[in-house]
């Protein structure tokens, strides 16, 4: 264990000992625990080494080349599971593991919860989340991917769509930048190009006083505000210092004259 905890810190982690313990448990043999080190070492990701993530307390699977869930993303579901209710229709957009919609949901009777990806990797490690919990996981760009039968009918739309500019791609971290897929990460010019895309058809998917909620920087926050309320939703940012966390969020007008409503 030493020896691990040893060229870990060697590597630049800063938690060697608590990723030593992890490894170890995980390991099925002494072959496949000196494996895994080296790929630590190589600077993969020790969630999807070790093949989970914790979020919200929850053990999320998680698997090669699929965005690995931020402590900061918690701070989106908080304000989702204060806006759905029991029985809700619960959307997670650009899913990844799919991680967000199960904690979402983590502490409801009854719901509905889809989820969507165009990765194939990230779909079928959705599955693995999702299904069962008795949510419904689906391939496609987009609101492509969901059944019709729920358009207008959605609570609320959880989305942590990729939003790094293409330019700031090489700066992010190696453990990001070379073991997540780039679709995972990849904004596009000034990162807000699925941002735009989500807001532009949120309403015809949230039912009448559905909400959108849309994890962005806050340097990004008021941009991404503004296409929500471009596309008709009244609009507010949330954010937490506590775990950098920030938050666009839209509600759909309960009627045409309600747009004021919060």
């Amino acid at each position: 264990m030493n020896d691990i905890v040893t060229r870990l810190r060697t590597a630049g982690c800063v938690f060697a000992e608590d990723e030593a313990s992890l490894l170890t448990d995980a390991a099925s043999s002494p072959s496949d625990l000196e494996s895994m080190v080296d790929r630590r070492v190589g600077g993969e990701p020790l969630e999807q080494i070790v093949g989970w993530a914790e979020f919200c307390g929850l053990r999320i699977a998680v698997e090669p080349t699929v965005f690995v869930p931020r402590r900061r993303t918690e701070f989106l579901v908080q304000h989702a599971s204060s806006l759905v209710s029991s029985g809700g229709v619960v959307v997670d957009l650009c899913c990844g593991s799919g991680a967000i919609g199960v904690a979402t949901v983590a502490g409801m009777s009854e719901f509905e919860l889809y989820a969507a990806d165009i990765d194939l990797a990230a779909v079928q490690c959705a599955r693995r989340n999702v299904e069962p919990v008795g949510g419904q996981v689906f391939q496609g760009d987009l609101y492509d991917a969901l059944p019709a039968r729920i358009r207008g009918q959605v609570d609320v739309l959880l989305v942590n769509a990729p939003y790094v500019p293409t330019e700031d791609i090489g700066m992010m971290p190696p453990e990001a930048r070379d073991h997540e897929a780039r679709v995972a990460l990849d904004g596009g010019s000034d990162g807000l190009e699925i941002h735009r895309r989500v807001a532009r058809d949120a309403s015809t998917w949230l039912r009448p006083g559905g909400h959108v909620l849309i994890e962005t920087s806050v340097r990004q926050a008021a941009t991404t505000e503004r296409l929500l309320a471009d596309a008709g939703l009244t609009t507010r940012v949330e954010h937490s210092d506590e775990v950098d966390g920030t938050v666009a969020v839209g509600r759909r007008p309960l009627s045409s004259a309600s747009g004021a409503d919060q």
